[in-house]
């Protein structure tokens, strides 16, 4: 009888001897955000193009240059305007400059050209996956007397994973913008 107690007592002691339960981390939130309503921006700097309402339009420190803030979120996309004066090429190395800069933190950058002759709109959109300080950047230009950039920052650290649906969102806002840019003749 002592026998069979003993061996229960090791076979109990070598079996238990697992892993100690660990709680299981806080999970982040499932981020939804409502549908856009797009609102119209006259710039007194030659364009106009569609933001949305869930955002806000503010002038940068330049003239010109805005920010598109997303409070909730807390994104900004930055908008600069250059005018071009035989300076085109320097403007489009200058963006892809910046694109390419985050190749040390991008797992991938995806580069989408975009052209509306009717409206003399053209340009690239630069997609960055990855860990990297900017998620979107893109160019507008009429390639003779102006030049847009836009960059997508948030005021946080990059987690891809936890940013996506804020990514997502602000990504269909400004295909829309580019979609709905227009010069003022």
């Amino acid at each position: 009888m002592l026998k069979n107690l003993f061996r229960i007592f090791i076979g109990l002691t070598l079996f238990s001897c697992g892993k100690e339960a660990v709680p299981k981390p806080k999970g982040d939130l499932r981020l939804e955000y409502p549908n856009p309503k797009y609102l119209r921006f006259n710039s007194p700097c030659n364009y106009s193009f569609d933001y949305s309402d869930y955002s806000r339009v503010e002038n940068a420190k330049e003239n010109c240059w805005y920010y598109i803030n997303y409070p909730k979120m807390k994104a900004k996309v930055f908008i600069t305007y250059f005018p071009i004066k035989n300076d085109f090429q320097l403007h489009v190395r200058e963006v892809e400059k910046m694109v390419y800069e985050h190749t040390i933190k991008a797992s991938s950058i995806d580069t989408k050209s975009f052209q509306y002759p009717e409206k003399k709109v053209y340009g690239n959109f630069y997609e960055l996956k990855g860990q990297t300080a900017s998620n979107i950047q893109f160019f507008v230009t009429d390639s003779t007397r102006h030049f847009v950039t836009g960059n997508l920052y948030f005021n946080s650290r990059p987690r891809p994973d936890s940013l996506a649906p804020a990514i997502d969102y602000v990504k269909k806002d400004l295909l829309h913008l580019i979609d709905s840019f227009e010069w003022k003749k």
